[in-house]
Parts: C-alpha cells; sequence; structure tokens
C-alpha cells in the first residue's frame, strides 16, 4: 500500500468536511463519482452525484454555520480500489429555531473509493448517526421533510457484515 495512496484518500475524506462547511458543492466533484450511491440513511440516500450536490444544497443553505471534523482514519488500499472508515463529528447551527440553535452529533463513513487517473474518487458512502443531541427541529430546513435520527452501533452493524472496510481487512 502506497502512502501517497493513504494519504490522498485522507485528504480526499477530510475535503468532505471542509465543502460541506463551505458550501462549495463543486468539490463534490473532487470528491465523488458520478453516480456515487451516498447512503446517509433510508430516508437520505442518493445514487447520483448532480442529485446529492443539489439535495445538500437546498438542505444546507438555511445554517448559520456548520462544522464537520473528520478523524481517525484507517485506510486499505488494495489495486484501484480502497476500503476507508472514518469517525466523524457534526454541528449543525441555525439562531431562531424553537427549542435552541443547534444540533449536532457523531457518527461515522465506511466508504468505498476507486482511483480515477492519479486521484481517488468515493464511489459508495454510508453514514450512519451513533449519538446526537441538542435540537433536532434545526435540521429540518426542509418543509415537510424530517430525516432519521436513528443511533446505530458500530459493532452491530459489524457483526451483520455491513462495514466495508471490516469486510476488507478481515482474511477470507
Amino acid at each position: 500500500m502506497a502512502e501517497q495512496d493513504v494519504q490522498s484518500i485522507i485528504n480526499i475524506i477530510n475535503l468532505y468536511g471542509f465543502a460541506v462547511d463551505t458550501q462549495r458543492w463543486d468539490l463534490f466533484d473532487q470528491i465523488f463519482t458520478g453516480d456515487v450511491d451516498a447512503d446517509f440513511s433510508e430516508s437520505a440516500h442518493w445514487h447520483d452525484l448532480a442529485r446529492f450536490k443539489s439535495d445538500f444544497a437546498v438542505f444546507h443553505h438555511p445554517f448559520d454555520s456548520t462544522q464537520h471534523a473528520m478523524m481517525n482514519h484507517l485506510v486499505k488500499v488494495s489495486g484501484n480500489v480502497a476500503q476507508a472508515f472514518t469517525y466523524g463529528t457534526w454541528r449543525l447551527i441555525r439562531k431562531g429555531v424553537e427549542g435552541g440553535d443547534f444540533w449536532e452529533g457523531t457518527g461515522w463513513y465506511d466508504d468505498e473509493l476507486a482511483r480515477s487517473g492519479n486521484s481517488w474518487l468515493i464511489r459508495r458512502r454510508i453514514c450512519r448517526i451513533v449519538w446526537w443531541g441538542g435540537n433536532p427541529l434545526v435540521q429540518e430546513t426542509i418543509p415537510g421533510v424530517r430525516f432519521e435520527l436513528r443511533s446505530t452501533a458500530l459493532r452491530h452493524e459489524a457483526e451483520a457484515g455491513r462495514v466495508g472496510y471490516l469486510n476488507a481487512i478481515q482474511p477470507g
């Protein structure tokens, strides 16, 4: 595994948080494949980059501020394919919402990446919430749309074989 590949993948994953927090959706073109499978929950699942970018723009526009932090990167490269697992925290701030101005959560991203020329792009992403706190109304930025806030225990996902990174590093 080339250290350059690992660093490139970590940079792509970190660029995601920066893209969201700056609302520079054009940066998603440097992060995801055009046919990305982005699974954030049953009610937030995309199968193409254009729709993913559009929906994220609409959802994030009303926030006064957001902060996404990516950490504890694990990366496994195998030829032109890679698996990455990353813990994340995020805080969403929208002033004037009844019940409080912020919602925050922690969770994880399980990514499958493909080499694209000299860089890497995420072609499949699973994001799950482990914990959340604050006012859930803060994230209801689209009238009539409510996102699932179901917490997920990583150990249960691993036991069920639903963690791509774990599948990539285990023999057999």
